[in-house]
């Protein structure tokens, strides 16, 4: 039985068992509902038409919702907390998860966690899979949301230059920009993404000062590159939240530009104001909010500045 050629998306979001006839019959009615075909026919097969794309784009929101619905109403009456998706990054949910999971059940938050990368937690939330993600921006390099997302700075999270702490500089308070586009004969590590927004920071400080960062390394892990740090094996940034253990052997430098850093953006779907949604996101941002608030108090209390 020859089925429409439609993407493996739309396939899998319909679920049809359906013969052809029956299938042709029902897409046949949906162009007659919206007005424009939603299909592309040819003796080649079936695509969808650009009404078509966005068709599947909502009817793939919808049927999430549904199915989140469903999940949530249950998993309420089983243990009579509200259920929030809720995804992060990894250096996020080292510094901040526990925390902020003891203090949402408190306030009558199941939060149901998951650890991803940036730009598929970004995916997530654009399709309103989740109902909130934790995660950073750079200044000047905006992260791909849909006007459907709404965004909270919850932190502006400082990032450091990470030396050995034989480094003629580990010594310094701080360090300027001059000083910093100054070491691009230095062994750097970079992160494992090359698109990652803090790292295009730093590619673009040397680039404007006429110079070309050469990077030796690459990794997402900041035990690692602590630990390579210490050998004397390289340079790095290290944000805030990467820094709070134990660090010996390495020397953490505060930059003189804003640019370096990184605001930490709780992103929701947008939810009509009143709605337990709304609210619900409101206590999740305060929580964060004030988890955050203790890492910023005890870096200024162990750097005593």
């Amino acid at each position: 039985m020859k089925k429409y050629q439609t993407s493996t998306r739309a396939v899998q979001m319909m679920k049809m068992a359906w013969s052809q006839p029956s299938v042709d019959y029902h897409l046949r009615n949906l162009d007659r509902l919206c007005g424009t075909p939603l299909v592309k026919r040819s003796t080649r097969g079936s695509s969808l038409t650009a009404a078509g794309e966005i068709m599947l784009d909502r009817a793939q929101r919808i049927l999430t919702l549904s199915q989140r619905a469903l999940h949530d109403v249950q998993a309420h009456a089983q243990s009579g907390l509200t259920r929030m998706k809720f995804g992060t990054f990894p250096t996020a949910a080292s510094a901040l998860l526990p925390s902020i999971v003891k203090k949402s059940k408190l306030a009558g938050l199941h939060i149901d966690s998951t650890l991803e990368e940036i730009y598929q937690l970004v995916a997530h939330v654009n399709q309103h899979e989740y109902d909130a993600v934790l995660l950073y921006s750079v200044p000047g390099y905006d992260l791909p949301f849909t006007p459907t997302v709404t965004t909270t700075e919850v932190f502006r999270e400082p990032m450091q230059l990470a030396l050995p702490a034989s480094h003629p500089l580990a010594r310094r308070e701080s360090i300027d920009m001059e000083t910093l586009v100054g070491l691009q004969d230095e062994n750097w590590l970079l992160g494992a993404t090359r698109d990652d927004p803090i790292d295009t920071v730093v590619v673009d400080a040397f680039k404007a000062a006429g110079h070309q960062l050469e990077v030796k390394f690459r990794t997402d892990d900041y035990s690692v590159m602590l630990g390579m740090i210490a050998a004397e094996m390289v340079v790095g940034l290290v944000p805030l939240l990467a820094s709070m253990g134990p660090r010996p052997g390495v020397a953490l430098l505060p930059i003189d530009d804003p640019a370096f850093s990184r605001s930490l953006l709780l992103a929701t779907p947008h939810s009509p104001k009143g709605s337990e949604l709304a609210a619900n996101t409101r206590k999740l941002s305060d929580i964060i909010t004030d988890c955050t608030s203790l890492i910023g108090d005890s870096s200024v209390h162990r750097s005593g500045r």
